[in-house]
């Protein structure tokens, strides 16, 4: 039998197999959780012009410390329409247009005013708490680089710059089909031997959250002829994720009947625990993930495989998972030959995480993937990590 890939190595023959997907335009107010296919750049500067950053007085440096007639005012979105001379004071909020002629603004709690002037006791400085035109960016500077996945500040940023409409990768659409005469729909009663379908929810809701399109297949039972007609069905997609049926049983009917349609399978099996089984699939430009039925396999396959693949589609620039430091909070056995995703909570500790393995790590034990909120990297070899032992881990 074939040697077990590496994790990396699996990762790699993924990426590989990746060819972004085409651009489209997509209105801002649309486009969280996208990537950029191109360089958002700004349509003004930013700010447009001088703003004051405090409630106070437009001022020339110069004429300070003095009382100065306060001639106009100033506020946000109504600028005082005149321009400041030598001796005067324009009153002006946060936010509101610095007049030509002013190089300062004095914060309202420096001074005293007294009927229609103010009173100013120290020198101000040039530019003080003025916020000058483009400070930020200026127009046609990048405000956010091609593959960066739009989140609330970047969103916020990008409406500020002027862009009502952002250049983005299509969403990957992605089929997930899950596999199995004993599968039931939740909430359905149980006969002899059968179990709830949970996968095909877990998928869908992880897919979902790494920006694919997603369309949920009928589970389909142990049958040749609907295995194929599904599977055959997925293949229409960008990405298919089936769940169960690619181990070496005579149930498992996967591997072969992607085989027989056509795909090429790149990998098979990868060192990793749980979810050894795992198969990797082409069939033109279509992506196709064998995991395994165990929940816990499946969540793990995902997490390594399956979103680093849905982001590359988009051209995101770091589609692999973002492992962090941390710290055992007791000692984990290491598994020989494979490396380890262990199930933990996580809290914060003297300026670090502390992860707590939860109990339960067998593969099928779902519910206790209910309680955990990381994934801990335990890398594969003989004896255990001590308690306190650095380690990687990844956010659930």
């Amino acid at each position: 039998m074939a040697e077990l890939h590496s994790i990396e190595e699996a990762q790699a023959l993924v990426l590989g197999r990746v060819t972004p997907l085409e651009a489209e335009a997509v209105p801002l107010a649309e486009a969280a959780g996208r990537v950029l296919a191109a360089g958002a750049r700004a349509a003004v500067d930013l700010p447009p012009f001088a703003s004051s950053a405090m409630d106070g007085f437009a001022v020339r440096a110069a004429d300070t410390p003095g009382t100065l007639p306060v001639v106009a005012r100033s506020a946000a979105g109504l600028p005082a329409g005149q321009s400041l001379r030598a001796g005067e004071a324009i009153a002006i909020s946060t936010g509101g247009v610095v007049p030509d002629g002013a190089d300062a603004v004095v914060p309202i709690e420096y001074v005293v005013e007294r009927d229609n002037s103010v009173e100013i006791d120290a020198p101000a400085e040039p530019g003080a708490n003025v916020r000058p035109r483009g400070g930020d960016i200026r127009a046609g500077e990048v405000v956010c680089a091609a593959g960066t996945r739009l989140g609330a500040g970047q969103l916020g940023a990008l409406a500020a710059a002027g862009l009502g409409e952002l250049s983005c990768a299509r969403r990957p659409r992605v089929a997930v089909l899950t596999t199995g005469t004993e599968l039931r729909p939740p909430g359905a009663p149980l006969g002899p031997g059968e179990v709830y379908e949970a996968n095909g929810v877990m998928l869908a809701a992880a897919l979902a959250s790494a920006g694919a399109s997603v369309e949920r297949l009928p589970a389909v039972e142990d049958d040749l002829g609907a295995h194929r007609a599904a599977i055959a069905r997925g293949l229409a997609a960008d990405v298919l994720v089936t769940s169960g049926g690619v181990s070496v049983g005579r149930h498992d009917l996967v591997r072969p009947v992607l085989a027989a349609l056509g795909a090429e399978e790149v990998f098979w099996r990868v060192a990793v625990k749980p979810g050894k089984p795992i198969s990797f699939s082409v069939r033109g430009r279509t992506l196709v993930f064998g995991l395994p039925g165990n929940p816990v396999s499946a969540l793990v396959g995902f997490e390594l495989f399956v979103r680093p693949a849905v982001l590359a589609l988009q051209g995101a620039a770091a589609p692999l998972p973002r492992f962090e430091p941390g710290r055992l909070a007791r000692p984990i056995r290491r598994s020989p030959g494979r490396d380890e995703l262990v199930r933990a909570r996580s809290t914060a500790g003297d300026g670090e995480v502390v992860l707590e393995p939860v109990d339960g790590q067998e593969s099928h034990m779902i519910a206790s993937a209910a309680a955990a909120d990381v994934l801990v990297l335990v890398p594969q070899g003989d004896g255990e990590l001590a308690e306190g032992a650095a380690v990687r881990y990844l956010r659930l």
